[in-house]
């Protein structure tokens, strides 16, 4: 049995047990009334998960789409990009990983590391504010669109021939990557960063292709499992997502495979960052409320001065 087989394995185990939990506690959620998702919820996650496919990428749409319908609370984003996605993700890692031979010391290593991130940063990001998620993700919209526009432009870097790392070249993926697991949870999708670092490590880009699908796929279950237990994403949604993009993986590697998509990434930076200024608009007017309006304490201590 290869690397590959055993990597496959342990994807499809990961991704079932998520989905195993997650229709247990969505069963106590809803009280015993499945929660349907409307329309809008399966066609978005259709369209982000056809795009994810073909190399788009499902995060930053996915947050553009919620924010311009207010389909999810902003604080809710996070949990249902990682949740909702995740089953449309795990079908792509079993469907390409393997397709590219990439050192099996890099691709697990980097693969772990990314998992290790992703359940301390869902962690993180559970207990985070409303304010402060709103702040993180108008900042990860921002950075998406940068990439997207580089990717368009041809700037990003343009690689090596190398199949694998070793030694500090190693040790530097493995702890940025890390880094991108734990981002992840805060909706900085982890393909263009990852593509970055494995071309500037050497690498040759097509490398990153099992490393970016391997990674997501065994960092996202795990970083569902978390928010799932805290309840911090919108069920609804993630159940849109998850039922609406798994055909549409389906269809994006057996039957299209690929499509001229520069002007639609041209549109994709567009909207990303109006999302982007919407969610630090948000983030800017809360904080201007807060600091015009009293505390409790504050209230308390007027009023006894009366």
């Amino acid at each position: 049995m290869t690397t590959a087989h055993i990597l496959l394995a342990v994807i499809a185990a990961l991704g079932a047990f998520c989905a195993w939990r997650w229709f247990r506690m969505a069963r106590v959620e809803s009280a015993g009334a499945p929660a349907k998702p409307g329309v809008l919820h399966l066609a978005i996650g259709f369209v982000t998960n056809f795009f994810d496919t073909l190399g788009i990428g499902s995060f930053a749409p996915t947050t553009a789409a919620f924010k311009f319908r207010r389909v999810v609370a902003d604080e809710m984003i996070p949990g249902t990009l990682n949740v909702g996605h995740m089953v449309p993700t795990v079908a792509q890692g079993l469907i390409f990983i393997g397709v590219v031979r990439v050192g099996p010391a890099t691709l697990v290593s980097m693969m772990a590391a990314s998992a290790i991130g992703a359940w301390l940063g869902a962690g993180v990001v559970a207990r985070l504010p409303r304010r402060a998620i709103q702040l993180g993700m108008g900042a990860a919209l921002s950075v998406a669109a940068i990439l997207f526009a580089l990717m368009n432009l041809d700037q990003l870097p343009s690689g090596g021939a190398a199949l694998e790392l070793t030694g500090a070249k190693l040790v530097v993926a493995v702890a940025i990557n890390f880094v991108l697991g734990a981002l992840m949870t805060l909706g900085i999708g982890l393909y263009a960063p990852c593509l970055i670092l494995v071309s500037l490590l050497g690498m040759n880009p097509i490398a990153a292709f099992p490393i970016m699908m391997g990674s997501c796929a065994v960092l996202m279950p795990v970083a569902a499992l978390r928010f799932i237990r805290d309840r911090k994403y919108d069920l609804r949604a993630a159940l849109g997502l998850a039922l609406g993009g798994i055909p549409a993986v389906l269809l994006a590697a057996y039957v299209v495979r690929s499509l001229p998509l520069t002007w639609l990434r041209w549109l994709v930076v567009v909207i990303v960052l109006y999302a982007a200024a919407l969610m630090l608009l948000s983030a800017r007017t809360k904080m201007s409320v807060a600091d015009i309006t009293p505390t409790v304490p504050e209230r308390a201590a007027d009023s006894s001065h009366r």
